[in-house]
């Protein structure tokens, strides 16, 4: 029923000013409008609604995420945007943030300026 329809993204922010310059600015995605209700931004064609909220609670796993042809490249050009990486006990990652799949796939993790968690993931090709 849904397979045809086009997919919308939610998450929230309490902090609209810095999420429109982290979203637009330091993540590169076009904004569509700026609203009284949510910034909203195309990202390659799928619209992503950051909801203007009064009080934000982050949840504990990854909220949007991107699938890139080459994470490392992607990572060194958002770092060189002041975007920082999170490491998390008990994965090991690689030195720069990356942590390989059971698949060979790489993920990393990092957070936007209301502490949503955002992801980069390459495809192992498989």
């Amino acid at each position: 029923m849904l397979n045809s329809s086009k997919l919308v993204g939610f998450v929230a922010t309490a902090k609209p000013q810095q999420a429109l310059r982290f979203y637009s600015e330091t993540l590169g995605l076009r904004l569509i409008d700026d609203g009284p209700y949510a910034l909203v931004f195309d990202a390659n064609g799928t619209t992503i609604r950051v909801q203007k909220v009064s009080e934000v609670s982050p949840a504990g796993y990854t909220s949007l995420g991107w699938v890139v042809e080459d994470i490392e490249q992607v990572m060194v050009q958002l770092v060189k945007r002041g975007v920082k990486f999170q490491r998390y006990p008990g994965l090991e990652q690689s030195e720069i943030g990356v942590w390989r799949t059971p698949d060979g796939s790489s993920v990393a993790w990092f957070k936007d300026p209301d502490e949503n968690i955002l992801s980069l993931t390459q495809h192992s090709g498989k």
